[in-house]
């Protein structure tokens, strides 16, 4: 009897305390719906992409109400997606004040991996760092020679593999754009050539690989709490581990590279941005763990981003091949073969691609990183101090509410015909709140304006010298929750200069037969 008395109050108390961490606040606004819980939770058992569970759970009440209360890493947020209240949100950041890792949960691997850096900083931190990197992030002029001759590789690479691979299957090629983009932003920001596209798995490469797979896992995510307690979970313990392996190799590797002297600020490219991370370091004005905080966000965001992006790219305009043939088209029209930033800016057909990759494939399409430091209006919604809030850049870029009938459809026609048409629209939908691949206002990203150099310079190589289409065996998937791009994409890849000469043999072959 004691002994079923004692499990009957350690029930007790285990629901009580499971109720109080898992019940809506009280303060929490009425007049907005709340997703259960367990639409959260379906990664940890179900296979469902993010358009699925957006499509059944968060579409119809998200483009009703504007905003829902949503559970996300261990707590209840307000999730918003009317441009509207978008807008609000992003262009009060005193209010709506922006917030990572470090301050939600600074006890995870993810705080731990990405500490107070540039993109999460809020105040005089972020101003400072502000004040330091933009000039070597959104720079004009960059020198595109690197970029070009890395994409040249890369399409170098991709024939091989699919050579390797035979006519019959595709090629994977998400592990093969990590390897340009991390080789991409090492160039153009760390004045680092990684080597990754000219050497099979560089310690780099490998470790960034790892830590996708080992930190990203929907059990710690929805409940990071667990990442205290690395004795009892091994998998964490493995994480923090390789959270230590990535940053010390990525540091020392940085710090050591050649053309440097030790204890200096580079000796290199005085506007690079490492030069300028290194010399507010020497000079005081950061802390060695701001210094390496902000050079894990530049290597991280750096390449990650574009490499998402180009992988749906890969299967969009694979399974989409009028619009690989109208890039074509412009691209050879050009007759260039060593783009310069200036002719790729003048291309409106490639403008309009990119611009469209970003609206249905947003690489980060959620994140909860804002927290308000008081009570605040947005709409008719009252959200309490101290509330997380957070957006879906998927769902108001598929609103048909703000996009039209066809928002779901890739029309990349649909921002305008000329380059200055597009341009125009562009800014137009991100102050309203509509399009917000980069998000908006003062805390937009900074390096906008190489990731869309990147994207062009990488897609009008490979249009120029290939074409491809979708493994007729690929299944389309998209990951349940994190990036929003498809899983394992694979590509049949031909050599456009071995098409044509395959079509002149034939060619003469007829001629030869009608003689």
């Amino acid at each position: 009897m004691a002994i079923v008395t004692a499990l009957v109050l350690l029930s007790a108390v285990v629901g009580v305390v499971l109720w109080r961490y898992l019940r809506v606040p009280r303060n929490f606004p009425k007049n907005i719906p709340c997703i259960p819980i367990y639409v959260s939770l379906l990664g940890l058992w179900s296979d469902m992409g993010q358009d699925e569970i957006y499509d059944r759970w968060l579409r119809k009440p998200l483009e009703h109400y504007g905003a829902v209360k949503f559970w996300f890493a261990g707590r209840w947020s307000i999730l918003v997606t009317q441009p509207e209240y978008l807008s609000e949100v992003f262009r009060n950041e005193e209010v709506h004040a922006k917030a990572g890792n470090q301050v939600k949960i600074p006890w995870s691997v993810l705080a731990s991996l990405l500490g107070d850096n540039i993109i999460s900083a809020h105040g005089e931190n972020w101003r400072l760092y502000t004040s330091i990197m933009r000039p070597g992030i959104a720079k004009r002029g960059f020198d595109t020679g690197p970029l070009l001759d890395k994409s040249r590789k890369f399409v170098d690479l991709l024939l091989r593999q699919q050579l390797i691979q035979g006519k019959q299957q595709g090629v994977v090629v998400n592990p093969l754009l990590q390897r340009l983009t991390i080789d991409v932003v090492g160039q153009s920001f760390l004045d680092k050539d990684f080597k990754c596209l000219e050497t099979n798995h560089t310690p780099i490469e490998q470790l960034q690989s790892a830590m996708k797979r080992s930190i990203f896992k929907p059990l710690y995510m929805n409940f990071p709490s667990l990442d205290k307690y690395p004795w009892l979970f091994r998998s964490r313990r493995r994480a923090f581990m390789l959270v230590h392996q990535f940053e010390t190799i990525l540091y020392n590797q940085v710090r050591s590279r050649s053309g440097k002297s030790a204890g200096a600020a580079g000796v290199g490219k005085s506007d690079s941005l490492i030069h300028l991370l290194e010399q507010a370091l020497l000079e005081g004005k950061i802390t060695d763990n701001q210094f390496r905080a902000n050079l894990k966000i530049t290597f991280i965001t750096g390449h990650e981003n574009v490499q998402l992006l180009l992988n749906s790219m890969f299967w969009q305009i694979g399974k989409n091949q009028e619009v690989q043939h109208k890039l074509r088209e412009e691209i050879q029209a050009t007759g260039i073969v060593d783009p310069s930033a200036e002719t790729l800016n003048t291309l409106p057909y490639l403008t309009s691609v990119i611009f469209e990759l970003l609206r249905l494939y947003p690489p980060i399409s959620q994140l909860t990183n804002r927290a308000t430091t008081q009570s605040a209006a947005v709409g008719d919604i009252s959200i309490p101090s101290g509330t997380w809030v957070g957006w879906n850049a998927y769902g108001v870029h598929t609103d048909r509410n703000v996009w039209g009938s066809s928002a779901l459809d890739f029309i990349p026609e649909r921002w305008g015909r000329t380059v200055e048409e597009m341009q125009l629209r562009y800014r137009k939908e991100t102050v309203r709140g509509a399009y917000i691949p980069f998000n908006a206002y003062t805390r937009k990203c900074i390096g906008q304006g190489f990731a869309l150099l990147e994207m062009k310079m990488v897609v009008f190589e490979l249009v120029r010298r290939v074409c491809w289409k979708v493994d007729p065996s690929y299944k389309y998937k998209l990951p349940g929750a994190g990036v929003l791009t498809p899983v394992g994409c694979r590509v049949m890849v031909e050599d456009l200069q071995e098409v044509k000469r395959s079509i002149e043999v034939e060619l003469d072959d007829f001629a030869d037969l009608a003689v």
